[in-house]
């Protein structure tokens, strides 16, 4: 369908660069008339069929023209360094206060940095995500397409709706650095809570027991952690074929020693996973419920039968692309109607694209103090997809209601391998502990008539409800959408089922690594030349999530309830970029991004980018010390050999290109000699993207701009004490976000609860308790 350009859409001026075209391409996921002010050269056509289908654009050369357009946009989308950008007075604000005006920097508005710039590679490793990737002998290396700017581009459209719904235009800041670093699992909190941060393994995660397996002609993922029947039904399947060799042992039912004696385990599975083919082994797991899945490459997603069945692929047409279009991953939820269709970017008619007024024209009748200040969610979620969702409603000002019990156990309160600390209980998990504060928590055992229908009457007293059970779980309760509505006609329902609440594979069991085989990212990851290793942390569950708050808003921003069928599959999918494009646009048409040549990637340099040399992980002073270089213009280049001697003269990219390796080894063994901190502020000072390679302990002890930026708040818990937690990342200046309250003890607002919206006396609230529904 063509973008809606009637006065119900959202009008949004986009000037981004790469650094947040995720966001500017997720608003017009949402309908938003998206219009731009440069036509998108400079990109391969994957790219920029891709990043900017469903635009406009027009000219705008001069301030007076930008000034122009802006005046009748409702949200203008800016980013890049600092330095470029076009929108601010020298004070800071913003030029167009009528409007709600995102701005994404490398590093953010304020702090000591704010000037540093970075490209993905740089901000990947200055937020550290860089660090977890990679083998233990080798480079630490990012996850593949461009993740970093991904998640910065996706904040900037929260942080967009968020400002909308709050009915105040205003400034809003996104640190590309501060999305990153929010999105590492447990890569800062180790250190937060344990004094120790996550090394790069390979690919094997380190709390839950997942990990890519070889099989007879590919790989899969998957693993057994979870509920306790992915252990006992994986088992009951290797016994069927004569595979579980010694772990029918009693002592193998044992989930600690299961987890102490992983190794042996995985061995056992490992031999079991190679009699398969990926295909059919992953299809036997689906079968059974199980959390597995073929690593498949992108270019086989517009094939995939899930994807097909949802109609959540989307067809491109226009100038330059094959008679019928061509067919790209989609968006997250179906807030366009399925099947879309959407035109390449095309120059607008005349050159104003606006008007008449915009839906922002108007302040908030009560001012608010935060963006969803008087609205109230009902959490029924766990693990982390879903918490992240409510943890990121919670910062703004909802009200959360955390829905738990001792006989729905979280694994992030209860399971042994994801305390973080030894010797930590349920009330004291490091990992539960920072994604679930700024919420109350309620203790209902919905296994019981009684709890499920207290669970009902608290549906009228809230106006978002967000699950992540499998498809069918809330209907047998008789809270499947249609009777939600029966109780609370405008009710938002979030549902974040791995891949949809419809499609053949609709019963499938996800975990963050099986989703990233499924979408093709998995397949990435893989040196040249070798296997593919997957992640180590829950990548997927938090792109799920940022999407699930992005749909939860645009329904907030409309005025009106929903149903959000939130596929985490098709959220992974709409985060690989112009992958699924790559294969049908980029052989027929000259190739920007690869020069029309080969990977310049090798063994020994797996970082290196077709548009930047050098471009690299470099090693610094000291024990597994690396600092991340990336050059990718001659004023660049002549900085850094003003620094070093490198063997290249000339400054383009093509003669840097050819001496790419003699370069790499001459950094590497200057930049050996240094420390890493000190290097890339010496670099940085010299206008060169660079970046230490952060590990959680230099987040959150030695990264001087988070800490000037306050990032990372301490709050008092009543089991832990005085904590630091991850901060939040859209930052509103009329509506700031906060964290306020600490994570909940197991059922430590129940009654407290219950009293304010159900009207529980204190005989209840006992009678309750004494039949274990609010354990």
């Amino acid at each position: 369908m063509e973008p809606d350009t009637d006065a119900a859409a959202l009008r949004v001026l986009d000037l981004t660069d790469e650094l947040a075209f995720q966001g500017a391409r997720l608003l017009v996921g949402t309908g938003a008339d998206v219009v731009r002010t440069e036509p998108g050269t400079g990109l391969g056509p994957a790219a920029r069929a891709h990043w900017h289908a469903g635009k406009r654009w027009v000219p705008a050369a001069d301030p007076a023209g930008l000034d122009a357009l802006a005046a009748a946009a409702d949200v203008v989308l800016e980013s890049g360094p600092v330095a470029r950008l076009r929108g601010l007075r020298e004070d800071g604000s913003s030029r167009w206060p009528h409007a709600v005006h995102v701005v994404v920097t490398p590093f953010g508005l304020t702090g000591p940095r704010r000037d540093w710039t970075g490209d993905d590679l740089v901000l990947a490793s200055a937020g550290g995500m860089t660090w977890l990737g990679g083998s233990p002998d080798g480079q630490p290396k990012p996850p593949p397409r461009e993740q970093a700017l991904q998640i910065a581009g996706a904040h900037a459209a929260i942080g967009a709706l968020l400002a909308v719904v709050s009915g105040t235009p205003q400034l809003v800041d996104v640190s590309a650095q501060e999305a990153v670093a929010a999105t590492l699992e447990t890569a800062a909190l180790a250190w937060i809570h344990a004094g120790r941060f996550p090394v790069r393994t390979g690919g094997v995660y380190e709390h839950v027991a997942h990990r890519i397996f070889e099989t007879a002609d590919g790989y899969v993922a998957g693993g057994y952690s979870g509920s306790n029947r992915m252990w006992t039904d994986l088992l009951a399947w290797m016994a069927e074929r004569g595979e579980a060799g010694d772990l029918l042992d009693e002592r193998w039912q044992d989930a600690t020693y299961r987890w102490q004696q992983r190794p042996h385990v995985d061995a056992v599975v490992r031999r079991f996973a190679a009699r398969w083919s990926a295909a059919e082994l992953a299809a036997e797991a689906r079968e059974r419920a199980l959390p597995w899945a073929e690593v498949v490459p992108a270019a086989r997603l517009t094939d995939n039968p899930q994807l097909r069945a949802r109609e959540s692929l989307v067809t491109i047409t226009g100038e330059g692309l094959p008679d019928g279009g061509v067919e790209d991953v989609g968006f997250p939820w179906a807030a366009l109607p399925r099947p879309v269709t959407l035109p390449a970017l095309h120059r607008a008619e005349g050159d104003a694209p606006w008007h008449g007024p915009g839906r922002t024209r108007h302040r908030a009748e009560r001012p608010r103090s935060r963006a969803l200040e008087g609205m109230r969610v009902l959490d029924l979620t766990w693990v982390l997809a879903g918490p992240y969702v409510t943890k990121q409603l919670g910062e703004h000002g909802a009200d959360i209601v955390k829905i738990e019990s001792r006989h729905r156990q979280d694994p992030t309160r209860f399971a042994p391998s994801m305390h973080l600390r030894p010797g930590s209980d349920p009330d004291d998990s490091g990992y539960f502990i920072n994604f679930n504060r700024n919420k109350r928590g309620v203790a209902l055992n919905l296994r019981t008539e009684e709890g499920r229908r207290l669970l009902r009457e608290l549906v009228p007293h809230c106006d978002v409800v967000v699950e992540n059970f499998s498809p069918g779980v809330l209907a047998r309760w008789g809270m499947d959408y249609a009777s939600l509505r029966e109780l609370n006609p405008d009710v938002i329902l979030v549902s974040m089922a791995g891949v949809g609440q419809t499609g053949p594979w609709r019963t499938a069991v996800t975990f963050a690594d099986t989703l990233a085989a499924m979408s093709g990212l998995a397949a990435e990851t893989r040196d040249p030349g070798g296997p593919p290793q997957g992640l180590t942390f829950g990548l997927g569950d938090m792109i799920a999530a940022n999407s699930a708050v992005l749909a939860t808003l645009d329904l907030l921003a409309r005025g009106r309830g929903g149903h959000v069928d939130l596929s985490q599959l098709e959220a992974m999918a709409a985060a690989m970029g112009p992958a699924a494009l790559e294969p049908v646009l980029e052989p027929v048409l000259e190739s920007v991004l690869n020069d029309g040549g080969p990977d310049p990637r090798t063994a020994e340099f797996p970082n290196r980018s077709p548009h930047a040399v050098p471009h690299g992980v470099y090693p610094a002073a000291g024990d597994d010390r690396w600092v991340a270089v990336s050059v990718t213009d001659e004023a660049q280049w002549h900085a850094l050999t003003r620094l070093v001697e490198l063997p290249c003269a000339d400054g383009d990219l093509a003669a840097r290109r050819a001496h790419e390796d003699g370069i790499d080894a001459a950094l590497a063994a200057w930049t050996g000699r240094h420390d890493a901190h000190e290097l890339a502020g010496t670099l940085q000072a010299e206008g060169i993207a660079a970046a230490v390679v952060a590990t959680g302990q230099d987040l959150v002890e030695a990264d001087e701009q988070l800490a000037a930026r306050g990032f990372y708040p301490v709050l008092d818990h009543p089991r832990t004490g005085p904590v630091r937690h991850e901060g939040v990342v859209a930052r509103l200046a009329a509506t700031p976000g906060g964290i306020d309250r600490p994570a909940p003890l197991l059922g430590q607002h129940t009654d407290e609860v219950l009293r304010e919206l159900l009207g529980l006396g204190d005989e209840q609230l006992a009678a309750l308790a004494a039949e274990g529904v609010t354990e």
